[in-house]
């Protein structure tokens, strides 16, 4: 296999043992590199494992039903590895305030779905960054966050 071909299978295990419906905090210590920074447009971004798993426990007990999954295939060029995908959740949890433009009281009963693309740089097998572009504005105004005029 070539090293994009090597880094595509660490990209789908991560989409689908830390973003999909099978969450596992392990892989974060498995896949993820010790300083990796998670960046995306409705949380502040997180840097270290031990950040990415607190923010995801988080989210995942404000949205018990969570899941992001892929819409096409993975795209791999050198260390980058490119994924579309699309998912959500329904908040059903505890209050959740790590949104950057509010917060949510406990078990709302809204639910987000919603798009992105994502950029994911894998070096000597760990990654090292995932940058997400989101639609976030619909995910907001699905939750009631934001209203568009």
């Amino acid at each position: 296999m070539s090293r994009e071909d090597d880094n595509k299978a660490i990209v789908g295990r991560w989409f689908t043992h830390f973003w999909g419906k099978e969450y596992d905090a392990a892989i974060v210590d498995e896949l993820a590199a010790p300083d990796m920074l998670l960046q995306y447009s409705l949380h502040e971004p997180r840097r270290g494992r031990d950040d990415i798993k607190a923010f995801m426990k988080d989210f995942r007990k404000a949205f018990p039903d969570l899941n992001f999954w892929g819409t096409a295939d993975l795209i791999a060029e050198g260390d980058y590895v490119v994924g579309r995908w699309e998912g959500g959740g329904t908040h059903t949890g505890p209050a959740f305030g790590d949104f950057l433009v509010g917060a949510l009281p406990t078990s709302t009963g809204r639910r987000m779905k919603f798009t992105g693309t994502t950029v994911l740089k894998v070096q000597n097998g760990k990654i090292v960054e995932e940058i997400g572009l989101d639609d976030g504005v619909t995910a907001l105004q699905q939750l009631g966050l934001i209203r568009v005029a």
